[in-house]
Order: structure tokens, then C-alpha cells, then sequence
């Protein structure tokens, strides 16, 4: 404990300030700077008296004393003046006395003490608190011999403490005397405060002592000049005794200061720089670079010298390299090789690479040059190259071409000057012309085929004649030379190829043809000859024709479903006896026939697992077994089966199917099918990119299809969204989870699901009708589906993105819609916005988008990606892709793409910094162990991003 106790040698003028620094105490009242009388207050008048002695060291103080120790009953009171607090909360009381012993008295009556009691009187001058003890006060030595004439004394200095105090601005000390012979020979009264401080470069103000000795008082920092917060807050915390303790936070030196002794921060003087915040020192400035001021952050680069983007403050400025040397070429027809030496100066860097620019010229004046096309091939590349050649092809035969070569390194774009670069100027030579790229069966009869092919792109001269190669696909090969005609049903594989006064091109592919049986081309000659005639009759069986056809070339496509009326959903809840629902619609399976597994998940009433059913009689299949957990209300065992009778009234692929329920033994289950993929938005990210546009059209086929069986049925599913689509192995899609009824009616942690007018809604999956006024019908499923179908064409990404469900609300009622994802059909976008029309009646049926579907599968050309006809520009697009303003480093990249998975991938192979990334290639991505195509596309499309506003941002390039 830091108290201050009276001196014993040192003198009066020099104790105070002593006293303050080492005990970080403030005085509030000490008797022994009295120049005159205290003026306390006695009673009786006859107790205790004031009068003036000396201490042990024979100072002159102002004492109070009593001795009636040989009259009986003694109560003796002494009150002092008032003492002001000044806001302190816990007070101390320093007394020193002495005190007779009692043996040492003769003729003393048996009331002798060698105690008294202290009591304190809170007031604000006006009115007061009761009095309140403190504590009985015993000395710890007594006098009793008498010594030189004069009495010994053994002084006692006793230290207590009281609080809280609250109650008034000050307060009043009173001492009772019991019947002891005792003088006070000084009062001192103090509180406790802990010192102003510095401490992890912040400062702590002085702060007083809490109300109780363990109380701890928070202390706010700030920082010093020229530092800065690190973690926050900044505290420290003063105990009662006057100490600092438990630091909270702290400060650092800014960049261009550096810490001095713990609690200051200097500035870096001239040629020296910090270049960050924290505990560093400063650094001399790096080589070719300079500061002129204090409390410099970065040296600025000499004249002629320059930091890359990537380049650290403590690196050294570097230069640009100079030109290429010793080029040589090698031309080949329309191909030409070019090998040169490195630049003398590669500005002290290790990042060189070379630029190859390319011109076609008409003469040989230099303006009459223009850039060469771009189907010119440059092996490996034409930019960032880290060797000293490259293969350049499919150039034009007979053409002049000039190429330069630039040197380029991290700083060349710093520079105000062009890069470097050596220019070297050749002409191709004549060339055979290029491959034919394809060829076309025109027609066919049972001896001959009739084919067309488009001229080579690029002929390199006039083509004087076609050379075609064919045999059969068994045989061996002829020439066109052969003389007879070809034989009825058989294939032939057919190249072909061109010449110029340069010779002959390649051959074109293989590619493989069918002449007709007799019997096809009679067939075929009748049905045209019938058609004519048909024509003139009426038009009507040509449409049947190409109707049927189609119904015969997609049978997968025209599975059979209830007709509408035929059979109506019945809500389990209108029976009386829920259980005579589960009886009517579901079938009861003896659980000896169910075997249980593994756990695979959990459900709002119990766990969700994998096993075996084995029907007696019938195939052992696997299945999904929903349970009802122990301890469960009448309530939750009706709302735990309805599922399973509204699940047993379908019968349609795309639904999942429910196998039978346990109810007559514990515990309580649901069976359905077993889906091997799980849930269709989790498959999805699992699989991103990994399958063609058509087959995702096709499980989008598959969830339309269930829900138009279940619109016919006139059940409402109100949560469609892929969450409830389960996918089996066969990558068939079903709709399930029937249970939305329940989470408008019961409470659920579930954040997907938002309170609305009383119910739980899915708002992000839900129509603004059914949100605003629980409006569900086939149409609000509709707009789910739309939902559902961008999550599919997004491979599982969040609807909305990170925004909330109250921000959804108010975008869809702005008119705002969910932007097409990635690489998305235009066809398949709009039928997502026509599922989005705000008029319910709008929006398409179910059975329209079945047949909208069934055209796209049988038109795959309609689902190529094109430019989406997006709605105006909308602020909240924005959100769907990841913001790469602020990325710094390959990390940070990752992390916005949502791809830190490959972080040690691109490190681990040289992608060290985002200028390297932005060179990277589809190669690149496959041999670093990036496979998944869709992962490849969205960082391609990144990357390209990046490589768009580096060259927005770079000077225009001289060439």
C-alpha cells in the first residue's frame, strides 16, 4: 500500500513535497502545519483540551489531550473542523498518538482504556449524514517510565480509511474517548490518486483512487504528438492504492517519427525516412534516392531513377533498361524467327521482360505502316516475355513487316520516355495457303454427297485448284482421281485441301459422311414428291410434322403429369384427427425393415440421417430418415407429420418421393428417397463451372416441371429457393421441404427467414405480394423460381449478395432486379425478369416455362452467351462483384473473389504480386493446380478486369 507517513528526521518545509512525488497522495488537512489553535470542538468541556506541546523531536505542535482516568464513565468527544473532500471518494486518516499504560497509573479505577474509536459526519454545510464509525484505534506500544525527569514516550501512527463518499461536498472527523490518558499529536487526512503518466506512447492524466481500496478507476488515453493509435481503446485502470495497472491499447510512432525513450516520438532527421507507423527506427535512405525534410516517409527517387508500384519504400530506386541488342531473324514461307541479346543496362532490377510490337507496311516509308492483324500468332506471347526469342506465324505471304523489340522493366512505365527498343524489318516469302477450316454436307443420294467448304483464311495468292482426299471409313483411302461412283450406305471420311503457285496447303480435318441406302433415298425422293404435292393442299401438315418430331427427338422431355382437376391437394390441417391424415396419405413402415446409418444433418425437430429400407419382399434401397426428437409437444408431433402428408399426396419425378412414416413406435420418422448430391445450392458451389449452360437448363427443366404438378395440384410451396432442392446422383432435381406453413406461424433463429406482418418470410426468394400482404399463390412461386434460377446460373451464389433483408425489400419496390450472372444466356436472364414482373398476373405459368425450357434444349445455338439486355445501371449491381479498388496484394485479391483457397497455390508458384497475376494464363491457372473451369473463367475475367484499368491508368504507349 502506498501511504505517506510523518518524518521522523526530515524538516517540516521539505516533508510535503517528498511526500506527493513518491506516494502520490493529496493532503487535505494536517494538524501539523497549525501556526495557532485547531478550534475542534469539545464535549464534555471537561474531555478533551487543546494545548500546545512538542513531538519526539521536540517540535513545536498543537496536541489534543485526555486523562480522566480516575473518574468513572467517561465519554469524551472531539469534532474538527470541516474538511473538504475536493472530489475524492475514499479517504485517509493518518493519526499518530501516544497513549499511558494503564498498569503504570496507580490508584486507577478499573475504566482505564488504552483505545479510542474514530467516526466520521458527512456534510455540505447545510445539513448532514449521520455519523459513522470508522474503527477502535488500540496503540501498539504505551508508556510508563519516566526517564531524566520527563516521561518517555512510544509514539503510535495508525493509518485508516473510509468510503464511499458521496453524500456531500466535505465532512467532519470525530474522536471518542472511552476513559484512556492519551494525546493526538497530529491528524493528517489524505486520498490517493495515480500520477499522470506516459505509457505505450499514450497519456494518462492523473486520476484519483476509486470509492473502495479494490476498486479499479478507468483512465482514457490519448497519444502523444506524433503518434497514432494501434488497438483501441486506450485505458489503463488506477487501483486504490494509487497504481497503474491492466494497459488496454496502445500508440505507435507515425511513419516519419521514431520512438525516443519510451514516451516520445522524434522526428527522422534529413536523409533518413520511416516509412510506417509502429515501433521501427528510421532508415537511411535507400540507394539513387534522397529526403530533404524531416520526418521524411519515402525518399523520393533521384532524377533518372524510379520505384516500381510493387517496389517497397526500403527498396532502392532502379532505372529503366536500354534497348535489346544484336536481333537476327529467320523467315520460314509466312513464319519468321526472332533471337536477341539482353539490354547492357537492365536498370538494377531482376524483372525484365521484352514487348514484341508488330506492323504490316505497304512501303518503306515507316507512316505507311499499320498494325498487324490479329490472327498473327506469337509463340510464347507477344508481351511479358522472360526469353530472348519468339516464333511469330500466320503472317501474309509477300509483305514487308517491321517488328521492335522493347525492353521493359517495373519502372518503365514511370518513366516520361519510351521504352527502349530495337527495330528490325523483314518480308515473308510466298507460302502455301492455310488449312480449310470446315466443310458442309450439302446433299446426298445412295451413290454420291454433294459437299461446299469456305475458302482458306488466309489463301496467301490466287487458289488455282482443290485437292479432295476420301476413303471409306473402313478401308483403305482413295484418291478423287479413282474413277466409280461411291456405294449406298457407307461413310466416307473426306479432307480437302488448296493451291497456290506456292503448292499445296495442309488437308482440313477428317470429318466423316454418309451416302444413302436405296431404300433411304427412295424413301426420301417419295416424302419430297409428297411434301410438293402436300403443299398445294395445305400448309398444316408440314407444322404437325416438325411437332411430332420434336416430341420423338426429346421422349425425356414429355414424361406425363396429372392433368389439371384431375386430382387437388388436401391440407392435412383441415382434418380433425391429424393422424387420419398421415393414414389416409402416408404409409406406415415397420421399423424393423429401416436400418440407421450415419447422421447427415439436422431439422427443426430432431436429427436428419442416412440408412437402408428394406420392404419385405422388395430391393434393400437407401434412403433419408427425418426423426422426431424425445421430450416433444402433441403440437410438434402434428406439425412433424403434416409434412409427411402433404408429401405423400405427389407422385411426379421432380417431387420428392416420401417412402412411408413411423408412428407407432419411438422414435418417430419420416423416409423419403435418398439424393446422393444434397442440397442444390451447396452441389452448386461445390461444382462451380463445372457443367455446359444445357445441362443446367435441364435441372432448371426438372424444378419447373415439379412445380407445374404441384400448381395443377393447386399446392403452394411459398419457399422455393435451391436450399430445398435436393439433387440425386443421376443430377436429377427434386423439389422438397414442405414445411414453410410452420415458420409462418412458430419463431426460428433461421436469419434467412424475416418477421413480416407476424409470419417468417424467405424475402430474398419471396414475392413483394406474399411480403407485403401474405399473398401466396402459384404466381409467388413463380417469382421464387425466378430466384431459384439465377442461383443456378450462379452456381450457388447468395441472392442480393451481402445486403440485407431490408434493403431487398426497398430495391425490389425501386424496380430493382438481380443482374444476369456470368456468362448467362440473354434468354435465360429475361425469362428470370418475367418471372420478376411486379404484376403477379404478368408473370409466366408454370406450364409456359416448362415450354420455354423444351425450346432451349432443342435450340442450343438460343443459349449462347451474348450481351445481356440489362436494366439501366442500378448503384446496387455494384455489390455483385468483388471490389478490387482496394486490393494491394495477391491476398487481398483472393479474398475478394472468395478464392483464398489457392493463396499458397500462387505464392508457391512466383504469382507473388498483382502486376505477376495480371499476366497469368489459362495454362498458368491449370498448372498451379486451379482445374475447376468455372474457378478459371471467374479469374480470367478478373484478371482481364485488372489488365483494363492498368492501361486506363498507364500513359498511351509510343511506339
Amino acid at each position: 500500500m502506498c501511504t505517506c507517513p510523518f518524518p521522523a528526521a526530515l524538516p517540516l518545509f521539505t516533508f510535503l513535497p517528498v511526500c506527493l512525488s513518491l506516494c502520490l497522495t493529496e493532503t487535505v488537512m494536517d494538524t501539523r502545519t497549525a501556526t495557532a489553535e485547531l478550534g475542534w470542538i469539545s464535549f464534555p468541556a471537561n474531555g478533551w483540551e487543546e494545548v500546545s506541546g512538542y513531538d519526539e523531536n521536540l517540535n513545536t505542535i498543537r496536541t489534543y489531550q485526555v486523562c480522566n482516568v480516575f473518574e468513572p464513565s467517561q465519554n469524551n468527544w472531539l469534532l474538527t473542523t470541516y474538511i473538504d473532500r475536493r472530489a475524492a471518494q475514499r479517504i485517509y486518516v493518518e493519526i499518530r498518538f501516544t497513549v499511558r499504560d494503564c498498569a503504570s497509573i496507580p490508584s486507577v479505577l478499573g475504566s482505564c482504556k488504552e483505545t479510542f474509536n474514530l467516526y466520521y459526519l458527512e456534510t455540505d454545510r447545510t445539513m448532514s449524514e449521520g455519523i459513522k464509525g470508522v474503527d477502535t484505534i488500540a496503540a501498539d506500544e504505551s508508556f510508563s517510565q519516566v526517564d531524566f525527569g520527563g516521561r518517555l514516550m512510544k509514539v503510535n501512527t495508525e493509518i485508516r480509511s473510509f468510503g464511499p463518499l458521496s453524500k456531500g461536498r466535505g465532512f467532519h472527523l470525530a474522536f471518542q474517548d472511552l476513559g484512556a490518558c492519551m494525546s493526538l499529536l497530529a491528524v493528517r487526512v489524505f486520498y490517493k490518486k495515480c500520477p499522470s503518466v506516459v505509457r505505450n506512447f499514450a497519456f494518462f492524466p492523473e486520476t484519483l483512487t476509486g470509492a473502495e481500496s479494490t476498486s479499479l478507476v478507468i483512465a482514457r488515453g490519448s497519444c502523444i504528438p506524433n503518434a497514432e493509435e494501434v488497438d483501441v481503446p486506450i485505458k489503463l485502470y488506477c487501483n486504490g492504492d494509487g497504481e497503474w495497472m491492466v494497459p488496454i491499447g496502445s500508440c505507435s510512432c507515425k511513419a516519419g517519427y521514431e520512438p525516443d525513450n519510451g514516451n516520445v516520438c522524434r522526428a527522422c532527421p534529413q536523409g533518413t525516412f520511416k516509412s510506417s507507423q509502429g515501433a521501427g527506427l528510421c532508415q537511411q535512405c535507400p540507394l539513387y534516392s534522397l529526403s530533404t525534410i524531416e520526418a521524411a516517409t519515402l525518399c523520393g527517387c533521384r532524377n533518372g531513377y524510379y520505384r516500381g508500384d510493387m517496389d517497397r519504400p526500403e527498396d532502392m530506386c532502379t532505372s529503366v533498361p536500354s534497348a535489346p541488342r544484336n536481333v537476327v531473324s529467320v523467315v520460314n514461307q509466312t513464319s519468321v524467327l526472332l533471337e536477341w541479346h539482353p539490354p547492357r543496362e537492365t536498370g538494377h532490377r531482376d524483372d525484365l521482360s521484352y514487348n514484341v510490337l508488330c506492323r504490316r507496311c505497304h512501303s518503306s516509308e515507316r507512316r505507311a505502316c499499320q498494325p498487324c492483324d490479329d490472327s498473327v500468332v506469337f509463340v510464347p506471347g507477344k508481351r511479358a516475355l522472360k526469353d530472348t526469342s519468339v516464333e511469330i506465324s500466320k503472317l501474309r505471304a509477300h509483305t514487308s513487316y517491321t517488328f521492335e523489340i522493347q525492353a521493359v522493366n517495373g519502372v518503365t512505365n514511370k518513366s516520361p520516355y519510351p521504352a527502349q527498343q530495337l527495330s528490325i524489318n523483314i518480308t515473308t516469302n510466298q507460302a502455301a495457303p492455310s488449312v480449310v477450316p470446315i466443310m458442309h454436307q450439302v446433299s446426298s443420294t445412295s451413290r454420291s454427297f454433294s459437299l461446299s467448304w469456305p475458302p482458306p483464311e488466309q489463301p496467301n495468292g490466287i487458289i488455282l485448284d482443290y485437292e479432295i482426299y476420301y476413303f471409306k471409313n473402313t478401308t483403305t483411302s482413295f484418291s478423287e482421281k479413282k474413277k466409280g461412283c461411291l456405294r449406298p450406305g457407307t461413310g466416307y471420311v473426306v479432307q480437302v485441301r488448296a493451291r497456290t503457285v506456292a503448292g499445296y496447303g495442309a488437308y482440313s480435318k477428317e470429318m466423316l459422311f454418309h451416302t444413302l441406302t436405296d431404300d433411304e433415298y427412295k424413301s426420301e425422293l417419295g416424302q419430297q414428291l409428297s411434301l410438293i404435292a402436300g403443299s398445294l393442299v395445305g400448309g398444316v401438315c408440314i407444322v404437325s410434322l416438325v411437332a411430332i418430331a420434336i416430341i420423338l427427338t426429346f421422349p425425356t422431355l414429355s414424361e406425363g403429369h396429372s392433368s389439371p382437376g384431375v386430382k387437388i391437394y388436401i391440407d392435412p390441417f383441415t382434418y380433425e384427427d391429424p393422424n387420419e391424415a398421415v393414414r389416409e396419405f402416408a404409409k406406415e413402415i415397420d421399423p424393423s425393415c429401416v436400418k440407421i446409418e450415419e447422421v447427415i444433418g439436422s431439422g427443426e425437430f430432431g436429427e436428419v440421417y442416412k440408412g437402408r429400407l428394406k420392404p419385405v419382399g422388395k430391393k434393400e434401397i437407401p434412403v433419408a430418415i427425418k426423426t422426431l426428437k424425445v421430450g416433444y409437444s402433441e403440437r410438434q408431433r402434428r406439425d412433424f407429420l403434416s409434412e409427411a402428408s402433404i408429401m405423400g399426396q405427389f407422385d411426379q419425378p421432380n417431387i420428392i418421393r416420401l417412402e412411408g412414416v413411423v408412428t407407432k413406435s419411438r422414435p418417430t420418422m419420416i423416409i423419403t428417397e435418398f439424393m446422393e448430391n444434397g442440397a442444390l445450392d451447396s452441389f452448386l458451389r461445390q461444382n462451380d463451372g463445372q457443367f455446359p449452360v444445357i445441362q443446367l437448363v435441364g435441372m432448371l427443366r426438372g424444378i419447373a416441371s415439379g412445380m407445374r404438378y404441384l400448381a395443377e395440384m393447386s399446392y403452394v410451396h411459398r419457399d422455393l429457393a435451391a436450399r430445398n432442392i435436393l439433387v440425386n446422383s443421376n443430377l436429377v432435381c427434386k423439389v422438397s421441404d414442405f414445411g414453410l406453413s410452420r415458420y409462418l406461424e412458430e419463431d426460428t433463429s433461421d436469419p434467412t427467414y424475416t418477421s413480416s406482418l407476424g409470419g417468417k418470410i424467405p424475402v430474398r426468394w419471396t414475392a413483394p405480394e406474399a411480403i407485403a400482404y401474405r399473398k401466396f399463390t402459384s404466381a409467388s412461386d413463380v417469382w421464387s423460381y425466378g430466384i431459384v434460377t439465377w442461383e443456378v446460373m450462379s452456381y450457388g451464389e447468395r441472392p442480393y449478395w451481402d445486403m440485407s433483408n431490408q434493403d431487398v425489400i426497398n430495391a425490389i419496390e425501386q424496380d430493382f432486379r438481380l443482374p444476369a450472372p456470368m456468362d448467362c444466356p440473354v434468354v435465360l436472364h429475361q425469362l428470370m425478369l418475367d418471372c420478376w414482373q411486379k404484376d403477379r398476373n404478368a408473370r409466366p405459368k408454370f406450364p409456359d416455362i416448362v415450354s420455354m425450357l423444351d425450346k432451349m434444349i432443342r435450340n442450343p445455338a438460343s443459349l449462347k452467351a451474348g450481351t445481356n439486355n440489362l436494366p439501366p445501371h442500378h448503384p446496387l449491381l455494384d455489390r455483385g462483384a468483388p471490389d478490387l479498388s482496394r486490393v494491394s496484394s495477391v491476398e487481398d485479391w483472393l479474398a475478394a473473389l472468395k478464392m483464398t483457397q489457392y493463396r499458397d497455390s500462387f505464392l508457391g508458384s512466383g504469382f507473388t504480386s498483382l502486376p505477376l497475376v495480371t499476366q497469368i494464363t489459362a495454362e498458368d491457372l491449370q498448372r498451379i493446380g486451379v482445374s475447376l473451369a468455372g474457378h478459371q473463367k471467374k479469374i480470367l475475367t478478373s484478371v482481364q478486369s485488372m489488365r483494363h484499368q492498368a492501361d486506363d491508368q498507364s500513359p498511351t504507349e509510343s511506339v
